[in-house]
């Protein structure tokens, strides 16, 4: 690359190589000149007003890549299903969200791309609950000219990484049911405010309730109840309550009784410790303890939208969830805004 550099006064004529920007305090901040425009005699009182005394004229040598086609090349390597990209604008790929669906970021290329000179690729944090046309990320390259081969280092290493580095997996419409426990509520002592709590979770990702289903504090009579749940085609399984390890707290035992292989007996997020998961075959049965009732945010929540993008979660899933796996228990929420369950994993 040749840099010519050439005094404002002697510009006029000349065609930019790289835009110019504005910023205005509080207001705006955007390219006053672009790339590709012509110098003019009324520009140059306001370069000067911008502090621009010279201007640069790139002359790119065999083997250069200009910042804005090494964008264009980053944003269309890194994107995989689900994820359109955007720009260049001031040299930045923007990537945003194609459907509602789960974030997924591959976490070993992206420290990969991010060790490469001069290149950043930023994410939102991986599993993300996000929706449609929203910004999962932005790519760019720091100088205004980088050379040939860190832009295919880039390229290869999302090519060795199955093709993407980012990518949205879809919410299925899966068929949930959820055997609330309890001789309380099973004898109508007490309002179940499970049901409730288990309906608008499940709704707001799009999936139906298949049905709820009532259980006393008796290990065998529940792992039938999750059995015929499983039988009558229930996709997800939510077994609640009795998780605690009072000896009356039979649900751990009965979710084992009705066949299901345990991958995680309590989950290092707070709310939700006593969480447990399970699977009956293919299904999945979460155990909830009594905080899924009355936190509005737990591990629920972490693990749901997992669940219903399809995905199979496991021991090593839930263990990771230790790092961010806190809630702040802010007065008022602000979750998914917030650090629960953001964790590098």
């Amino acid at each position: 690359m040749k840099l010519q550099t050439i005094k404002v006064e002697e510009a006029v004529g000349k065609v930019l190589s790289h835009d110019i920007t504005q910023i205005v305090k509080g207001e705006s901040k955007g390219a006053l000149f672009k790339k590709g425009h012509i110098i003019r005699p009324q520009d140059v009182p306001e370069l000067l007003r911008l502090g621009k005394e010279n201007i640069y004229i790139l002359d790119l040598d065999h083997g250069d890549v200009h910042e804005d086609e090494a964008g264009v090349r980053l944003g269309e390597a890194v994107t995989g299903e689900w994820v359109t990209w955007s720009g260049p604008k001031e040299s930045r790929v923007n990537m945003h969200a194609a459907c509602d669906g789960l974030l997924k970021i591959n976490i070993p290329a992206l420290e990969a791309i991010n060790e490469l000179p001069d290149v950043i690729l930023s994410t939102l944090p991986n599993n993300t609950v996000v929706k449609e046309g929203e910004l999962l990320a932005g790519t760019k390259v720091i100088p205004l000219v980088v050379p040939e081969t860190t832009v295919t280092a880039a390229e290869d290493i999302c090519r060795q990484a199955g093709g993407w580095v980012i990518k949205v997996l879809p919410f299925k419409e899966l068929k949930v049911g959820a055997v609330i426990t309890g001789s309380e509520v099973y004898k109508k002592r007490i309002r179940d405010g499970f049901g409730p709590v288990i309906t608008e979770k499940v709704k707001a990702f799009g999936s139906e309730i298949l049905g709820i289903d009532f259980a006393p504090d008796n290990a065998e009579i529940i792992a039938a109840k999750i059995n015929k749940m499983a039988s009558d085609g229930a996709d997800i399984i939510f077994v609640t309550g009795g998780m605690s390890v009072d000896p009356d707290d039979v649900t751990p035992n009965a979710i084992r009784l009705a066949g299901a292989k345990v991958e995680k007996y309590g989950a290092a997020a707070l709310p939700g410790a006593m969480f447990m998961l399970a699977y009956l075959g293919d299904v999945p049965i979460m155990g909830v303890p009594a905080c899924g009732m009355f936190f509005k945010i737990t591990v629920v929540d972490l693990i749901l939208p997992r669940l219903l993008a399809g995905e199979r979660v496991t021991r090593k899933d839930i263990v990771a969830l230790a790092c961010g796996g806190l809630c702040r228990a802010c007065p008022e929420c602000r979750y998914p805004n917030c650090t629960f369950g953001k964790g590098s994993h």
